[in-house]
């Protein structure tokens, strides 16, 4: 244990491995903190790249004044590595896109929609620009599209997911292998373990939403992040699937969303239960009646609510205790 408190200190100011994302983004670890709406404020992000991954402002759920503002904070208290998460589905994505531009933001990540939209635009910007994907088509879409980096989200991830249901164990290799791009694993990753294996199947780097959305310097309410803290397994279910399939943490809300499914409901009639905001009421609010508090699998198997900087420090460290205990498997030299 020694050598590895030694190593977290030489590594303060060094890349603790060496990757295509670790170069790109200019950080000292593979990590990324997901930009979660209602959960990744300016504070967060700014904690997560302070600390040596790279933090993203989610603009999911704010409107463009709000991103605006967040994005001035953060600047004003770091001026390193940063990023934005913008969903293409938004209707004013475009006027969101255009302050990214205009803020001089260098690192957006895509999701939900067609990356087309605005790559070319960001390129134009001087503009890294990474998409979200469920499945190896839609990143070969995004990849022949001209985006910079896929990241491969499996569906044990919260919030919004993919209709193929894909998780991300099988997901990783299959899109190493068939795709040339950088690649970031996403999806059921909680400590250094999961960030190990998402290197060894292939993965340039990890991306850690729930995690970072238990942690002092996250957005979300003290009822959401107990409720995480709290839970038993199985702590989430994917539900609302002829809709938009969204994993939630197990409560009132998701109980009506099971029985509704059961029921024959069309997306129709989902919609009108979902109805408008249950996601900050759940999340940003902490109504645990009539709220929506999406999460990852990995609700549960988190039991604290530390620093941003005390989990860097923790998933580091877990990630030299593993390559040492793989190290120690191996009787010979390849």
């Amino acid at each position: 244990m020694d050598n590895v408190t030694e190593s977290k200190v030489t590594l303060n100011n060094s890349k603790l491995i060496d990757t295509p994302v670790t170069r790109l983004f200019n950080i000292r670890y593979p990590i990324i903190q997901g930009g979660m709406i209602w959960v990744s404020g300016w504070k967060l992000a700014v904690a997560v790249s302070r600390a040596g991954g790279l933090g993203l402002i989610g603009a999911g759920s704010m409107s463009s004044q709000v991103l605006e503002l967040h994005i001035s904070k953060a600047q004003a208290e770091w001026d390193g590595t940063l990023g934005v998460n913008l969903p293409l589905m938004r209707e004013d994505a475009a006027d969101l896109a255009r302050i990214i531009v205009e803020s001089g933001i260098k690192i957006v990540f895509t999701s939900a929609g067609n990356p087309a939209k605005f790559t070319s635009y960001f390129h134009d910007n001087g503009i890294i620009v990474a998409h979200v994907v469920p499945s190896l088509k839609l990143a070969l879409k995004a990849q022949d599209r001209g985006v910079d980096v896929i990241v491969g989200e499996g569906f044990e991830a919260g919030g919004h997911n993919g209709y193929e249901e894909i998780a991300t164990l099988p997901l990783i290799p299959r899109l190493a292998d068939n795709i040339k791009l950088p690649l970031i694993a996403a999806g059921g990753i909680r400590d250094g373990r999961g960030i190990l294996a998402m290197l060894a199947l292939g993965a340039d780097g990890a991306q850690l939403g729930t995690r970072f959305a238990c942690s002092i310097e996250s957005s979300a309410s003290e009822a959401y992040k107990n409720s995480i803290v709290g839970a038993k397994e199985p702590a989430t279910i994917l539900t609302l699937k002829k809709l938009s399939p969204t994993r939630m943490l197990l409560g009132n809300f998701a109980s009506e969303c099971i029985a509704a499914g059961n029921s024959g409901m069309n997306a129709e009639e989902l919609q009108q239960l979902l109805g408008e905001k249950r996601a900050k009421r759940g999340t940003f609010e902490g109504d645990l009646i009539e709220g929506i508090m999406e999460a990852g699998e990995v609700a549960g198997d988190i039991k604290d609510i530390p620093s941003v900087e005390v989990i860097i420090s923790e998933l580091v460290t877990g990630m030299i205790l593993a390559a040492q205990k793989i190290n120690s498997l191996c009787t010979q030299e390849i």
